[in-house]
C-alpha cells in the first residue's frame, strides 16, 4: 500500500521486552499487559513487507529488522523490537499488490511479496515462525515469537486461477480479501460503483475453494452487496481484516449496521482498523475537503507547481487537522460488540498500509495501550481477550472443521 510517515510518538512504552515501566504507574495499562501474556495480540492486517520494499527493495535483506525503525530515513510503524513490546503473538502480513496491477504481473508481484514475509521469517528464526493452522498460532505464541501468516489483499493477485489461490495457500497465505479497490471480475469493491452482479458465480465457486482448503475468506474493500452476498455462500466464518464500524463514521471502508448481525449469524469476526479516515467523521471530511482543495489549485494554477503548493501550505493553516485517538478505535469496537457481540470484534491496524495512526497507537508496541482502554470502558479480562486474539483463533478453527469435512471433494471445474 501507500509508503508511511509514522510519527515519532511519546515514550507511552519503554524500549523492554519484559514490562514497560509505565505499567507500574498505570493499573490498567498494567491489566491489559497481564491480559496480553494470556492471550497475545493477533493482528488481521500489517503492510510492513511492502513497506520494507517500497524503502529498500532487495535491499531490505540488508537492513537490521531489530532497529527501531522510527529512526530510518523513511519512518515505519513496525520493528521486531517494537513487535515485542506490544505483545504480538501472531500477525497477518499483507502480501499486497495494487489493484491496477492484474494479471501474470499481479501474480508474480505476489510471489515477490511472499518472498519477502517468508524471508524476514527464515532471516529472524528467534522472532519469527510460519503458522499454517490456529493450533501453530497458540504454539508459536507461547514461546514469545511472532506465529507469521500472509493474507492476499485483492482477488485480482491470482489472475482468475484456482491453482493459483492454491499456491498460494501453500506458501503460507491464510486469507484472501475479495477485491482491494477495484472491481474484478467476479466480486465489486466498495471503491467503485455497484455493479447489477456484485458477486458472480465463478465468485461463488472461488468461495467454495478457499471453505475446501481451509482459506479464510476477507470481506475487507468488498461491497456491501458482495458482503451480503458472501455471507449467504460462505460454508465457514468470514472475517473482516482491517474494517471498522459504518454506524460510526459513514465511510465505504466499514462495515454497515445491517452487515454486523449477519456476521455473528456466520460465525466470522470484524477486526477493527486505525486509519484515522475511516473512523472519525470530522477527519474523514477533512481528508475530503482537502482533495478538493488540490484539485481546485491544479485547476487554478495549471502547471505552476509552487503556487499550488503555496495554496495548499495556507489551506492546511486555516484548517487544522482533526485530532484522532485511542477512543475513536475503542468507539468503533464498542459500536461492533453492540451489534456483533463480543465474539465477533478483533483488531486490524493496517499498519504501515497507512500515512498516519490515531495518537497513541502510533507503531505496533502501542496494542497495550488499546486493550487498557477497554478495560477503563468496562470490557472484562476475558473479553480483551477474546478481542486481541482468541476470535480469530476460533474462526480459523471453525474454518479448518469446514475444510476437513470438504477433503473428500476434487476442485471444481470452474471458468470465469
Amino acid at each position: 500500500m501507500m509508503m508511511n510517515r509514522a510519527r515519532l510518538l511519546p515514550a507511552l512504552l519503554l524500549a523492554t521486552l519484559s514490562m514497560p515501566a509505565l505499567a507500574l504507574d498505570d493499573p490498567m495499562l498494567k491489566r491489559a499487559e497481564a491480559v496480553l501474556k494470556r492471550q497475545p495480540i493477533i493482528d488481521g492486517h500489517n503492510d510492513w513487507p511492502g513497506a520494507l520494499r517500497g524503502s529498500f527493495g532487495e535491499g531490505w535483506w540488508s537492513q537490521d529488522l531489530k532497529a527501531d525503525s522510527r529512526k530510518f530515513t523513511r519512518p515505519l510503524m513496525t520493528d521486531i523490537t517494537r513487535l515485542h513490546q506490544g505483545r504480538v503473538g501472531g500477525q497477518f502480513w499483507s502480501v499486497y499488490v495494487p489493484a491496477t496491477v492484474t494479471g501474470p504481473q499481479a501474480v508474480k508481484a505476489t510471489i515477490e511479496q511472499i518472498d519477502i514475509v517468508r524471508g524476514f521469517v527464515a532471516k529472524y528464526p528467534a522472532d519469527f515462525e510460519l503458522a499454517a493452522t490456529a493450533a501453530d498460532i497458540r504454539r508459536i505464541q507461547k514461546t514469545g515469537k511472532v506465529a507469521s501468516l500472509m493474507g492476499v489483499e485483492g482477488g485480482s493477485q491470482i489472475d482468475n486461477s484456482l491453482p493459483v489461490l492454491r499456491m498460494y495457500h501453500a506458501l503460507g497465505v491464510r486469507y484472501m480479501t475479495l477485491t482491494h479497490t477495484k472491481h474484478n471480475d467476479w466480486a465489486d469493491s466498495a471503491n467503485e460503483p455497484p455493479r447489477a452482479e456484485p458477486f458472480s458465480a465463478y465468485g461463488k465457486a472461488i468461495i467454495h475453494e478457499m471453505n475446501r482448503i481451509g482459506m479464510l475468506v476477507d470481506l475487507s474493500h468488498v461491497s456491501p452487496g458482495t458482503m451480503k452476498a458472501v455471507l449467504a455462500t460462505a460454508k465457514a466464518p468470514v472475517i473482516f481484516s482491517h474494517s471498522s464500524a459504518r454506524g460510526i463514521a459513514d465511510h465505504v471502508r466499514n462495515v454497515p449496521d445491517d452487515v454486523l448481525p449477519l456476521v455473528k449469524a456466520n460465525g466470522g469476526v470484524v477486526m477493527t482498523t486505525y486509519v484515522p479516515g475511516f473512523i472519525n467523521s470530522a477527519r474523514q471530511a477533512w481528508e475530503a475537503a482537502r482533495a478538493g482543495e488540490r484539485q481546485r489549485l491544479s485547476a487554478l494554477y495549471i502547471a505552476q507547481p509552487d503556487r499550488q503548493a503555496a495554496g495548499m501550505k495556507a489551506w492546511e493553516a486555516s484548517n487544522p487537522l482533526p485530532p484522532v485517538g485511542i477512543k475513536d478505535v475503542a468507539d468503533h469496537i464498542d459500536r461492533l460488540v453492540k451489534l456483533a457481540g463480543v465474539d465477533h470484534v478483533g483488531i486490524g491496524g493496517d499498519l504501515d498500509g497507512i500515512e498516519s495512526t490515531p495518537t497513541g497507537l502510533e507503531g505496533v508496541e502501542t496494542y497495550p495501550a488499546l486493550i487498557a482502554e477497554l478495560l477503563r470502558r468496562g470490557y472484562s479480562e476475558a473479553d480483551c481477550e477474546k478481542i486481541a486474539g482468541g476470535n480469530l483463533l476460533r474462526v480459523m478453527e471453525a474454518a479448518e472443521k469446514v475444510a476437513a469435512s470438504m477433503a473428500g471433494e476434487l476442485p471444481p471445474d470452474v471458468k470465469p
